[in-house]
């Protein structure tokens, strides 16, 4: 079953909202980008299960204007990628960003993903850094 791995949030200012949630609950700093960054800059934390992520982006990847703070987008991680594209498009959902292989120079190795009411998510194959692997357990009924 697909699990949700990782949340994004978009913030003007990403060390400082990162910091406030790694003083309030614990949660251990996993990774930065520095600005300059194609995307956008920011700092990545781990409750250990989930990736979080606060973000200042360069471009407006939802449709919310440069100024947005909040919730950007989530992640769910899944087993094949080309297989969840293959069904997603077929259900009508519209990519925003096809994905790219990190490793080979790309920008993200993600797909990403708007639902039927305008939500970005992230589509991957891959765990994000901190967050727990996809689990192979399935609850048989």
């Amino acid at each position: 079953m697909p699990q949700i791995r990782h949340i994004a949030f978009a913030t003007q200012d990403p060390e400082k909202t990162a910091e406030f949630y790694k003083q309030a609950f614990g949660f251990k700093e996993v990774k930065r980008v520095a600005p300059g960054h194609p995307l956008g800059h920011g700092v990545f934390l781990s409750d250990g299960t989930l990736n979080l992520a606060f973000l200042k982006f360069t471009t407006d990847q939802i449709g919310r204007g440069m100024d947005y703070v909040g919730l950007h987008h989530f992640g769910i991680a899944v087993d094949d990628i080309a297989g969840w594209q293959e069904k997603l498009a077929a259900m009508g959902a519209v990519s925003v960003m096809d994905p790219v292989d990190e490793h080979a120079g790309g920008a993200t190795f993600e797909l990403k993903v708007k639902g039927p009411d305008g939500v970005v998510f992230d589509v991957s194959n891959r765990h994000w850094l901190g967050a727990e692997p996809l689990s192979d357990k399935t609850e048989k009924k």
